[in-house]
């Protein structure tokens, strides 16, 4: 589960002499995304409350989370269990078909940060547990196992989960790996409710790479936004802005696009119905 930080970039104190920035994997796969969408909501501050559905959905998860998390600290869970038939669902789910895992020094809601450049990488483990030859990453997701695992394994959850334990931890990457346990079955049912990545070295060298280069790019960018400049727009050939090319849930595409096409003078012919924009720090349990 995805947690992002209030407020990690005050617009009134953005010069990088006051101090680390506070990133999540959220901020890095907006700022991946589109770099103006990412002014609009952390630094203009325009994000909105999400639609009724979208809340219930984000509280259910919050609950499912808090769930695991009690019976990991063997806290009473029967209250818990029976406050909604979803979350009874869920816990069967995990109950009868739960990811396999390590033996080792079980941790759960563990938060782990690192400083990088002059911001400070943070994550939140759903679970971690620490074994005397290898470290694994549990994160729950109350939505169905995704149809194309290489995205997951692209997104900036998995990458920089792996990569803060690689970096503040005596485990070689080769040593860890993340497990993502989905609550949701697709279909029949029949297809496994968890997901495992490994880690490599040359995948941490990769990431850091990519780290190195976003960060300056977000640096200069803040720099420039101080000075009355905005942070750049995608290309209109990516169709992110429209939503030619936008995944929803079902893997179909969205004709929506992006909720500030509008603002951002990007608003096709057929965009006569674009939703207000939404909180991103509300989005953490939307699949990938």
């Amino acid at each position: 589960m995805s947690r992002f930080l209030d407020n990690p970039l005050d617009p009134a104190s953005s010069r990088l002499n006051q101090g680390f920035f506070r990133l999540s994997q959220g901020h890095l796969s907006l700022l991946s995304t589109c770099p103006r969408k990412f002014q609009h909501i952390y630094l203009d501050q325009l994000g909105l409350p999400t639609i009724p559905e979208e809340q219930q959905r984000q509280v259910l998860g919050t609950h499912f989370h808090q769930l695991l998390q009690q019976q990991e600290l063997g806290l009473p869970i029967e209250n818990l269990v029976q406050a909604d038939p979803h979350l009874q669902r869920w816990f069967e789910a995990f109950t009868n078909s739960p990811p396999q895992m390590l033996a080792g020094n079980r941790q759960s809601e563990h938060q782990r940060s690192l400083c990088f450049r002059h911001y400070l990488l943070t994550g939140v483990y759903d679970l971690l547990i620490l074994g005397q030859q290898q470290a694994q990453i549990l994160d729950w997701k109350t939505y169905a196992r995704p149809q194309n695992p290489q995205r997951l394994q692209q997104n900036w959850q998995t990458r920089l989960y792996l990569y803060l334990l690689a970096e503040t931890s005596d485990y070689l990457p080769e040593q860890i790996f993340m497990t993502y346990w989905f609550a949701e079955s697709r279909g029949n049912g029949a297809e496994p409710h968890s997901l495992s990545f490994t880690y490599t070295a040359a995948l941490h060298n990769q990431t850091q790479k990519d780290l190195e280069h976003l960060l300056g790019s977000l640096t200069n960018w803040l720099e420039t936004y101080s000075r009355g400049n905005l942070f750049p727009q995608v290309s209109l050939d990516l169709g992110e802005c429209d939503g030619r090319h936008n995944r929803g849930n079902s893997g179909n595409s969205e004709a929506s696009g992006c909720r500030f096409a509008i603002r951002c003078q990007r608003q096709g012919p057929s965009q006569t119905n674009i939703a207000l924009p939404t909180m991103l720090d509300q989005i953490q349990e939307l699949p990938l």
